[in-house]
């Protein structure tokens, strides 16, 4: 499909230059932003980043929508005049912005983090791309598969969950019994798989289930679409399977999502309603 190529190819351009932005602020003097709590930061190079990825899907989609996470973009530069949307306009061909996915790594001076574009056209996905600018690692998909620096995108080949390494992702905000729910997936994840890691980054930690880096991952939680879209669609097109907590395949209202190479995708499940289910101190 034409379309796909060139949205794909778009997507790319779009979260190199993005990433790009966001690369030279790094590690540097930043003016760092609480959003809706004091560990939900942001910065100004955040708003850059997004500045300039829409800059460069507008070059060649100048009637798209935008749905980016920084909505309120710095006035004036490029991409300054585009509305940015915090949901996906019904009917409307979108482009799903994250400019910095684990803004606290950057922040904190951690190299991972990515800036994440997804293309959203005729009711779904057809193209994604995550960079991760520190490393130069470019995870892309459109519709007839995925690369990573070029080279084909396929999950991992691993049948036996006890050799899974698993990454949960999300929030596990205090307010809602984090710890508890954390400490319920550890748990299971004990029983279940064979190691967790924790990354900050979903967007990334989607790329790295798509390319066989690890193994699965799993948010008990409905997240953002610019939190998501890019990662699950690398994830299928690489072969591997993408549910919400309850099986069933994902959409971006869906309730949790958990991703693997699809070998073992139950017992992945059994950790992420293990946090599912465990809502707080007296669950």
């Amino acid at each position: 499909m034409a379309d796909a190529h060139r949205r794909v190819a778009v997507a790319e351009r779009a979260a190199r230059a993005g990433g790009a932005v966001a690369r030279d602020a790094f590690r540097g003097e930043l003016r760092v932003e609480t959003k809706a709590d004091k560990n939900d930061l942001v910065t100004e190079a955040d708003k850059d980043a997004q500045r300039q990825v829409i800059a460069t899907v507008r070059e060649e989609f100048s009637n798209d929508a935008v749905v980016g996470e920084e909505a309120a973009t710095p006035a004036g530069g490029p991409g300054a005049d585009v509305e940015v949307h915090k949901s996906l306009p019904a009917g409307r061909d979108t482009w799903v912005v994250d400019p910095i996915d684990g803004t606290t790594n950057f922040a904190g001076g951690l190299r991972l983090w990515a800036t994440s574009v997804a293309a959203v056209a005729g009711g779904g996905v057809v193209a994604g791309a995550t960079y991760l600018p520190t490393v130069d690692d470019m995870y892309a998909a459109g519709d007839d598969g995925g690369s990573r620096n070029g080279s084909p995108l396929s999950v991992s080949e691993k049948t036996d969950p006890e050799t899974f390494i698993a990454v949960p992702v999300g929030a596990f905000a205090r307010e809602d019994g984090g710890a508890e729910r954390f400490g319920a997936c550890c748990a299971a994840a004990g029983r279940e798989l064979g190691d967790l890691r924790r990354f900050g980054s979903m967007q990334a930690t989607l790329a790295f289930v798509a390319s066989g880096e690890i193994d699965a991952t799993f948010d008990p939680d409905r997240e953002a679409v610019w939190d998501t879209l890019a990662g699950v669609h690398l994830v299928r097109q690489a072969g591997g399977t993408v549910t919400d907590i309850e099986g069933e395949p994902w959409d971006p209202e869906s309730e949790g999502l958990v991703a693997s190479n699809g070998e073992a995708h139950e017992a992945v499940l059994a950790v992420a309603r293990a946090a599912s289910e465990r809502t707080g101190p007296e669950s």
